[in-house]
């Protein structure tokens, strides 16, 4: 079992920055694709980035692509998710989730172990 808990979160007004962090317990997650996405109230939880398990293979959706990173400190054992120039539609609880799968897996089925999430609010 892969337990994920993210921090990080919070709230920030349009064009700041905020970089979310995801902590994995229970197994190392160095063989793992670890995934990002997000969920706005009365919509579905939706794909935002994924990394490889080395870190060499990043996916981003296409209304974040240049403004957020994904990255990643096998060592540490946790993800990481900068994003910058925050927009008031990036405001969601973000999820962290991984893959024991390689290849490019952008969908929430796809995921096999969830974190609880983080509020990130973005006001304008």
């Amino acid at each position: 079992q892969v337990q994920l808990v993210e921090s990080g979160g919070g709230l920030v007004q349009a064009g700041g920055s905020l970089r979310l962090s995801c902590a994995a317990s229970g197994r190392t997650i160095g063989s793992y694709a670890m995934g990002w996405f997000r969920q706005a109230p009365g919509k579905e939880r939706e794909f935002v980035a994924r990394i490889s398990s080395s870190g060499a293979v990043t996916y981003y959706a296409d209304s974040v692509k240049g403004r957020f990173t994904i990255s990643r400190v096998n060592a540490k054992n946790t993800v990481y998710l900068q994003m910058n120039s925050l927009k008031p539609e990036d405001a969601a609880v973000y999820y962290c989730a991984a893959d024991r799968f390689s290849s490019s897996r952008l969908q929430v089925a796809d995921y096999q172990y969830w974190g609880q999430g983080t509020q990130v609010t973005v006001s304008s």
